[in-house]
């Protein structure tokens, strides 16, 4: 399906802005909460142009192009709010104790902005030039194209609206039960295995079902792979290895164990899968960059105008913004130095935070990009890329600081290799999210300096929010690892990622990272990739095994990723159950609206949530004592969340089939 375009398309307008940010500010709060209860976050191009088309509707000027503006602007939520997997780190060393707005607002600002040059000259190479499926930019493209096309077009757009909020409603509904105990919040079983233990976990949360079928079957099916090896085979070996305690019971043992070897294992497999897949980008980044500068120099010797939908922001305001940002990057990271430990060393370790930041975060936005057009945004290899960058960072400053190495400059240079980490990984996922945006706007026609300019406009609009709403999980809940001496709640909140990157660091810096444990995780993720080869090469690419997703799996907690699983497999049954149906394409494209909706509403509720804790002082506001025994309210949570999906999947089926009729 084709869009004709006028020559002078209504793009940038004043309502679109408008909307743009205030579908991120919503997005971004849900990505944040979402990120540090289970350390993953979802693109949100899609529901923001569902949202888009529908409230603009109303307009009868209103165009695809100044849609696509508008959930380029929003997609900086799906994508910024990924810095959570480092700041909370700040918190957990003991470095802050709450979050500062400015230093947090500039690390993710200079960082997204950054990421937006960064990877702009990529655009033809990687974009107008390549075959790169860019799964989640043409789904995108195709939603506004369905929207704006036809009347069944503008009854799916208004069926979407609904589908967002059908969804949002279930799930913020659902997370209530369990938020005044008529719910249990996790469903678990553990068991001895001889002289060890095992068992598995799955969480109440119609956000997790929601993100594993947007992730699909392929990461689902890695992800099963990453459970069996994790609590099947490692967790049972090595608890029957390190007998229980007097009195440990078989959850705590095998927890005991999980949490501190497979885990570091399982950051070893996600850090080697990630080498290699930098490794094997290599060679097509740099054919990329060389293709994107032969153009530019091409064209302005031959004196060649560009229509329209090649125009980018122009390749000398490129570097000179990219010079400019170094200034207030440079003084975020002096100010974060002043007046600690190791301001004697601002100097050069400025320095080496601008260098690193400039080149690390070049490589990591050129990687994250390349990798959105491959797999899409939401499986871009973030973690794998924020293992590698605290590493890199870590080793750099502490070569700096080791001549004044002690206790309290440990900490300091610690917080340091945290912050820059933190502006890179802001660099990297903005690059990421860039390009697939640039590709839904080049299916529709759209002007790429436009739509890199909205968003930048998301960029500033999600680094004012990400302070916010962490300050305020903190104040609440708290995170696991950290004193929380200001927390209400007695429930922190996992902050898996952040935990993993601070642990990392003070092993670094401390030396004592255990390098064994990563090294077995490193043997693994090998033996994954190789069996990810011969896969991917006997099925003809038709299959593969991400090595990531198994990595994600070990490292995660059981009870995060088991219902991502199932999400995964309910998805695709859902969708093959839809292939031969009347209105099977809309109703799959409801049901990636439905789910997108389960993720906002529960985390949104739960952002809430936060809020009542912090007004009320008490850690469960909503908590009604009841006689319902632990078993009672985890069947109630099993049949209450299985009617909440199956219900919804059919009512996506019925109005894709009203739709086409």
């Amino acid at each position: 399906m084709s869009i004709a375009a006028p020559s002078n398309p209504k793009e940038i307008t004043l309502r679109g802005i408008i909307l743009g940010i205030l579908i991120t500010l919503v997005f971004t709060a849900a990505q944040v909460y979402l990120g540090l209860k289970v350390g993953l976050t979802f693109a949100t191009s899609i529901p923001a142009a569902v949202i888009s088309m529908a409230l603009l509707s109303a307009f009868k000027d209103a165009t695809i192009q100044e849609n696509n503006i508008v959930q380029t602007i929003a997609s900086a939520a799906g994508t910024l709010a990924s810095v959570i997997f480092v700041l909370p780190g700040l918190i957990m060393i003991g470095w802050w104790e709450k979050v500062p707005f400015w230093p947090v607002f500039g690390a993710c600002a200079v960082g997204g902005v950054l990421g937006v040059m960064y990877t702009m000259p990529l655009r033809r190479a990687l974009v107008s030039q390549s075959d790169l499926p860019y799964p989640e930019g043409v789904a995108a493209a195709e939603v506004l194209k369905v929207g704006m096309a036809s009347r069944s077009g503008a009854e799916e757009g208004k069926a979407g609206l609904w589908a967002v909020i059908w969804g949002s409603l279930a799930s913020a509904a659902f997370a209530a039960g369990g938020a005044i105990k008529f719910m249990a919040a996790e469903v678990s079983i553990y068991f001895r295995t001889g002289s060890g233990a095992t068992g598995i976990g799955a969480s109440s949360s119609l956000a997790l079902i929601g993100a594993g079928h947007l992730m699909g079957i392929t990461v689902g099916i890695a992800m099963l792979a990453g459970l069996l090896i994790a609590w099947g085979i490692m967790v049972p070996l090595m608890t029957s290895l390190t007998p229980a305690a007097a009195g440990m019971d078989a959850s705590a043992h095998a927890m005991s164990i999980w949490s501190k070897e497979v885990r570091m294992m399982g950051a070893g497999v996600i850090g080697l899968a990630a080498i290699v897949t930098l490794a094997g980008l290599a060679k097509p980044i740099y054919s990329g960059l060389k293709s994107a500068m032969e153009t530019a120099r091409k064209a302005k010797l031959d004196g060649v105008t560009l229509d329209r939908t090649e125009q980018d922001l122009p390749i000398f305001i490129v570097g000179l913004i990219t010079l400019i940002s170094m200034v207030p990057a440079g003084w975020l990271l002096a100010s974060f130095l002043d007046g600690t430990t190791i301001a004697s060393l601002s100097v050069p370790l400025v320095a080496v935070g601008i260098g690193y930041i400039l080149i690390a975060g070049m490589f990591a936005a050129a990687v994250c990009g390349y990798m959105a057009g491959l797999i899409g945004s939401s499986n871009s290899p973030v973690s794998g890329i924020a293992i590698l960058t605290i590493l890199g960072a870590a080793l750099s400053v502490g070569m700096v600081g080791r001549s004044i190495l002690g206790p309290n400059t440990a900490q300091a240079l610690i917080a340091f290799a945290l912050f820059v980490t933190t502006v890179v990984l802001a660099v990297a996922v903005i690059g990421n999210d860039n390009l697939q945006d640039l590709k839904t706007g080049q299916l529709v026609d759209a002007t790429p300096w436009k739509q890199q300019v909205g968003l930048l406009i998301g960029v500033v609009a999600g680094s004012c929010v990400v302070p916010p709403v962490l300050e305020l999980l903190n104040h609440a809940n708290g995170f696991v690892g950290a004193a929380n001496t200001h927390a209400i709640s007695a429930q922190p909140l996992a902050a898996p990622q952040a935990l993993l990157i601070s642990t990392l660091a003070n092993g670094v810096i401390g030396g004592n990272l255990q390098w064994n444990l990563l090294g077995y995780g490193a043997l693994v993720g090998l033996l994954l990739v190789l069996i990810n080869f011969a896969l991917k090469k006997a099925s003809n690419d038709k299959y593969s095994l991400p090595p990531l997703g198994v990595g994600l799996a070990i490292y995660l907690p059981s009870a995060v990723i088991t219902p991502v699983v199932i999400g995964a497999i309910t998805g695709y049954l859902f969708e093959r159950a839809m292939e031969r149906k009347t209105g099977g394409e809309t109703a799959k494209r409801l049901g990636v609206l439905i789910m997108s909706g389960f993720i906002v509403g529960e985390s949104l509720f739960n952002v809430a949530l936060a809020g009542l804790i912090v007004l009320s002082g008490k850690g469960e506001p909503l908590a009604i004592a009841n006689s319902l025994s632990e078993s009672h309210t985890m069947i109630i949570a099993l049949i209450v969340g299985s009617a909440a999906v199956w219900g919804l999947y059919r009512w996506s089926a019925r109005q894709g089939e009203r739709i086409v009729n």
